[in-house]
């Protein structure tokens, strides 16, 4: 049970320079104590223990609100976090019980989140206007170093241009506590231009805490339309791209900070917490999996869909899909049986599809194999062409149900845990793109054998 009371005062606690706690007001201690942890070891609740990390950093005070794990229940907190000698001084106010989640919000606020995760990247400050938060890969993508802003003025890093009125849209939304669009402004030192966006964070108290806001690159000419496509693709290349950065991004934020959850990075936490954290992560994997299915999908339906006829080593790009997997199978119980270091068979192909195809063939054995099963994984040359066969030790397929496999979004068996339908779909349309292809043979009780075939290289 939690012990929320809206409206209650500010609970003080103090974290030393070591990250322990030093001490802490009831409410803050209780919450604490309930997530795991005590006073003299790191901070247990993950949300304000990396808050009071990022300030200390910084070197500055840090407002933000955060929602913490109480129980049963998520709760609503206001954290400002101050560093000062002796290490960080933390005020918790807030303490709302989080409300269920519901269908709804207005069109306004939908668009605005989906134009926020199709941005570029992503970026936050405090009410001074000191950066925050960067995207970390947004520096390496356009030449600044996004650690060394953090806790630097916003406009040492954007030169703010006017609007057609003379004014500056972020000036006049601090100003107002509001949301602002359109700021156009230049990375400095680089030359590129960017078009910035964001929405006030107000604390607990009502004060303007600073932005949360997202950053889009300015191209110099505008993009020629993609060509129409194919009747049965699922995306248009413009929705496809739009909707694949929409996902992807908060995607593997969702992984990231769950796996760290999981991991107990932030110090220690209830074991049932850390296994719904590795749930979540797992669920994000499936979902990312399932994007990637989709954009493959878009990808090879194009009319002008091609691919790179370049020399490998199917033996090698084997031994590389099986050590992908090899975390997976020894999970499951289930023995990989690779081709031998020595083992070659030059073919024409390209290297990146190949081994997306082999992934999936050895994936799929892996998944649908006992415990304590094998996959066997051989070579063989037939005339000019070289094969690579997965074969497991799984329920088999019925003759009336190999050729649906191979359908697009076809499964033998819907209820049953897996991926999307489109895996072996998209496989056999990438190796007919070399010049190859996929063929399989089974029969129930005695298991799937799936052959890989493409052109060998003399």
């Amino acid at each position: 049970m939690n012990a929320v009371e809206p409206g209650a005062p500010v609970a003080i606690g103090r974290i030393g320079r070591d990250g322990r706690l030093v001490d802490a007001e009831p409410r803050l201690a209780d919450l604490n104590s309930r997530a795991g942890g005590k006073a003299g070891e790191p901070l247990a609740v993950p949300q304000i223990a990396s808050l009071a990390r990022l300030a200390a950093r910084l070197g500055i005070a840090i407002s933000r609100a955060i929602v913490a794990a109480d129980g049963e229940d998520d709760i609503d907190l206001w954290v400002r976090a101050e560093p000062d000698a002796d290490g960080v001084r933390l005020e918790v106010s807030g303490w709302r019980l989080r409300a269920a989640w519901r269908a709804g919000g207005s069109d306004a606020v939908r668009e605005s989140d989906f134009l926020r995760a199709d941005a570029d990247w992503i970026w936050e400050t405090d009410a001074a206007m000191r950066i925050t938060h960067l995207s970390i890969e947004a520096g390496a993508r356009h030449g600044f170093d996004a650690g060394a802003m953090l806790g630097k003025p916003l406009t040492l890093l954007f030169a703010l241009e006017a609007d057609d009125e003379g004014a500056l849209p972020i000036l006049s939304a601090a100003a107002e506590q509001s949301r602002f669009e359109g700021q156009v402004a230049e990375l400095r030192g680089t030359g590129k231009r960017v078009r910035l966006s964001a929405s006030p964070r107000i604390d607990a108290e009502g004060r303007f805490a600073g932005f949360s806001g997202a950053a889009t690159m300015v191209a110099h000419e505008e993009p020629a339309l993609p060509p129409p496509p194919a009747p049965e693709a699922v995306f248009t290349s413009e929705f496809g791209r739009r909707l694949d950065r929409a996902l992807r991004s908060p995607l593997n934020r969702i992984i990231a900070n769950a796996d760290s959850i999981s991991a107990r990075v932030d110090g220690p936490l209830r074991e049932d917490y850390a296994e719904y954290a590795g749930d979540i992560a797992s669920a994000g994997r499936h979902l990312l999996s399932l994007v990637d299915d989709l954009a493959d999908l878009s990808a090879i339906e194009r009319e002008d869909f091609t691919v790179e006829r370049e020399p490998l080593d199917l033996a090698d790009v084997a031994r590389r899909a099986a050590g992908l997997l090899s975390v997976r199978a020894a999970e499951g119980e289930v023995t990989i049986d690779k081709p031998k270091a020595d083992e070659t068979l030059p073919v024409n192909g390209e290297f990146r599809r190949v081994l997306q195809i082999l992934v999936n063939l050895i994936g799929n054995a892996v998944r649908y194999s006992p415990a304590g099963g094998s996959v066997w994984i051989r070579l063989e040359r037939d005339g000019a062409k070289g094969c690579v066969i997965v074969a497991d030790q799984g329920k088999g397929i019925a003759q009336a149900d190999q050729a649906r496999i191979f359908e697009k979004f076809g499964r033998v068996d819907p209820t049953e845990p897996g991926g999307s339908g489109l895996g072996l779909y998209i496989a056999r349309r990438l190796a007919r793109a070399m010049d190859g292809d996929i063929t399989v043979d089974s029969a129930p009780g005695q298991g799937a054998r799936f052959v890989l075939t493409l052109p060998v290289r003399d």
